[in-house]
C-alpha cells in the first residue's frame, strides 16, 4: 500500500481486505440477532465476500442497470464520512419485508399498505446499517452517525446515479459486502451492502484497525 495521504481502495491488500470483512461478518450476525429478535424465529445472515467494484461495474451486479431494485441509502457523518446503501432486487425485497410483516406483499401495489411495506424495508435498513456502523465504531474507536434511512423503488442505474454520483464525489470505488438472509425453511434472500467511505474515511478505519499501512 502507498505510503501516502489517503488510502487508494483498488490497492487494499488481503490483509486490509480480511479486516473489513472481520468487521462486515460481526456486523451481519449482529443485525441476524435484531432480526431473530424481532421476527421471533431464527434468521442466518451470512457475509460470502467483500468486494471492490468501480461504480460503473455496479448495475451488473444488480441485474443491469435497468433492473427494478428496492435501495435503502443512509448518510454518515462523524469521524469516518461516507454513504451506505442497501440494495435488494424486487422480489428479494417483498420476501424480506414479508417476512417482517407476515404478509404477501407486492412494492409496486397501490394498496393503502404500501407505507408500512415501505417503512419495513426502512426499517431493515436501519438495523443492517446500525449493526455494522455500531461493530465498526467498537473495533475502531470512530464515531460513526446514521441519518435517517431513504428508500426509492427505481431502476438500479438511477438510485446508484442518486445516491453516490449527483450527491458529490464520494469515491470511484465501492467497498461492497454481499449479505445473505436465510429465513428457515425458506429461501434464501440475497442483498447487496454497498459502504462508500471517502478517501480519507477509508484511511482512519484501516489505520484503527491496525492495517493502516501493508
Amino acid at each position: 500500500m502507498k505510503k501516502d495521504e489517503h488510502t487508494d481502495v483498488t490497492e487494499l491488500s488481503d490483509l486490509q481486505l480480511d479486516a473489513l470483512k472481520e468487521v462486515a461478518n460481526i456486523g451481519a450476525g449482529n443485525a441476524a440477532t435484531a432480526f431473530s429478535q424481532i421476527l421471533d424465529q431464527k434468521i442466518d445472515m451470512s457475509v460470502p465476500e467483500v468486494n471492490i467494484l468501480h461504480l460503473n461495474e455496479v448495475p451488473d451486479l444488480l441485474g443491469g442497470a435497468e433492473s427494478l431494485i428496492a435501495g435503502i441509502l443512509v448518510e454518515v457523518a462523524g469521524d469516518a464520512p461516507g454513504k451506505i446503501l442497501f440494495a435488494l432486487e424486487k422480489e428479494d425485497a417483498e420476501r424480506l419485508s414479508s417476512i417482517l410483516l407476515n404478509e404477501s406483499l407486492d412494492l409496486e401495489s397501490e394498496d393503502s399498505n404500501i407505507e408500512i411495506q415501505n417503512s419495513s424495508l426502512k426499517e431493515i435498513g436501519n438495523i443492517l446499517t446500525n449493526s455494522y456502523l455500531n461493530t465498526l465504531s467498537q473495533m475502531t474507536g470512530l464515531s460513526l452517525l446514521p441519518s435517517v434511512p431513504g428508500l426509492a423503488l427505481d431502476m438500479a442505474g438511477a438510485i446508484l446515479e442518486v445516491a453516490f454520483l449527483q450527491q458529490g464525489h464520494i469515491g470511484d470505488y465501492a467497498l461492497i459486502v454481499e449479505t445473505n438472509f436465510l429465513d428457515t425453511g425458506d429461501e434464501g434472500i440475497k442483498g447487496h451492502f454497498f459502504f462508500i467511505p471517502t478517501p480519507e474515511s477509508l484511511t482512519k478505519i484501516l489505520a484503527q484497525l491496525g492495517v493502516g499501512r501493508i
